[in-house]
């Protein structure tokens, strides 16, 4: 068997042997799910949300929805999927028994209660009891749960997610996450609201409230459930840059460590969450897609990259493209680059030129003998660079 890398990874006062979590959700459902990632590399795993036994979790079918290109290849996912189904007593057992097991990963419980405060904190002390390292507070799922005011109707509300978040401090000593949605207009207010509720970490993003797509020739939206949908949350490759938007916000205006979530499902995804501010990344749906074994990959692809650019740990990269983000009125306006096209690799096929006819500033002209630029014109936008399907035309500083 290959060795797997060592990554060590500083998430507050825990120490991951890699910035790879599981996030809450279908692939930490159940006890064996968590102990088969955890042999295949995963640094830690946030349990399905747990609620109170009282608190009815019934799913309906099908309860998932994908967006997918011509191959097939994911796009966006979305799910109206609840909450775990199993007991709290099955997880007071189960936790234990995978930290005896694997005590080198970092465990963590997601939970869920209801207004009552008090139901918060003794589900929490109920599970911080039984072993996790940590408690990640679920206040964002958002189908479902904010029918019932809670979840994202919660996380909307910076005074419910403070007050929330003080109750639970004051009954742990562990390690407290408040996972934050995105569904919001402003996260800044929120994020700031769970540190001083007493969250020592956030995490986000949870989904993003969507609706997938419409049968037209039925006009059942999907997920149908007999003829009947809803709006879900929307996950998966295409959520990455609300995701990356978020956490560098985050980081930016707190001083706690953040945990990105959303669209991660290579080594490359995890090390832009890890140069916008991320401590660590949770990973779901590339997960459902392509199994628990894709961490092998993002583990080798993430050593590598780390040795290329020779780093001996993620921490060492943290929050590197921050000082690069800026308002936009201090953008610079005098440098510009212009479109260089490479006459080898083109193809002629013309799809710059309708682009920039129509969509840009009419600045290319399409010959026989290739493309050809009109530097009176060109207003140097970069459309014809990102639409071209050879990569043939680059963005290259114009000479004064």
């Amino acid at each position: 068997m290959v060795p797997v890398p060592v990554l060590p990874t500083t998430l507050g006062s825990l120490t991951l042997e890699n910035p790879f979590i599981l996030a809450s959700g279908p692939p930490t459902a159940s006890a064996d799910q968590i102990r088969h990632a955890f042999s295949l590399g995963w640094g830690g795993a946030v349990i399905k949300t747990i609620t109170p036994d009282g608190m009815v979790i019934e799913d309906v079918s099908p309860r998932f929805a994908a967006w997918k290109d011509q191959e097939s290849h994911l796009l966006g996912f979305e799910n109206i999927e609840l909450l775990s189904k199993k007991s709290v007593s099955y997880w007071l057992d189960e936790i234990p028994k995978i930290r005896k097991e694997f005590p080198e990963k970092i465990l963590i419980a997601s939970i869920m209660a209801g207004m009552d405060p008090k139901e918060w904190q003794h589900l929490a002390s109920q599970v911080a009891f039984a072993g996790v390292q940590a408690i990640e507070l679920n206040f964002s799922c958002p189908h479902g749960m904010p029918e019932r005011g809670l979840g994202a109707a919660i996380g909307g509300d910076a005074d419910l997610v403070r007050t929330l978040t003080g109750y639970v401090r004051d009954a742990i000593s562990i390690p407290l996450i408040v996972k934050l949605t995105p569904n919001v207009t402003d996260i800044v207010p929120i994020a700031q609201a769970a540190v001083e509720g007493g969250a020592d970490m956030i995490s986000a993003i949870n989904t993003v409230q969507s609706l997938m797509g419409v049968d037209i020739e039925t006009f059942e939206p999907a997920p149908s459930v007999a003829g009947y949908s809803t709006y879900g949350g929307y996950s998966g490759p295409g959520v990455k840059p609300i995701g990356l938007r978020v956490v560098s916000q985050i980081a930016r205006s707190t001083n706690v460590p953040v945990i990105g979530i959303g669209g991660v499902s290579s080594f490359e995804d995890a090390t832009e969450y890890i140069l916008v501010g991320a401590s660590a990344v949770q990973v779901c749906t590339a997960v459902m897609w392509g199994g628990a074994g894709i961490i092998r990959e993002m583990l080798a692809g993430l050593s590598g990259y780390l040795q290329r650019k020779g780093y001996r740990s993620p921490d060492e990269i943290r929050g590197k493209a921050l000082p690069h983000l800026t308002s936009h009125e201090s953008l610079d306006r005098k440098n510009r680059l212009i479109p260089v096209i490479d006459v080898k690799t083109c193809k002629i096929c013309g799809q710059c030129v309708i682009s920039c006819r129509d969509g840009g500033y009419q600045a290319l002209i399409l010959t026989r003998e290739g493309v050809i630029l009109d530097p009176d014109r060109c207003d140097t936008c970069s459309l014809c660079s990102l639409v071209c399907p050879t990569g043939s035309i680059r963005m290259k500083l114009s000479q004064p």
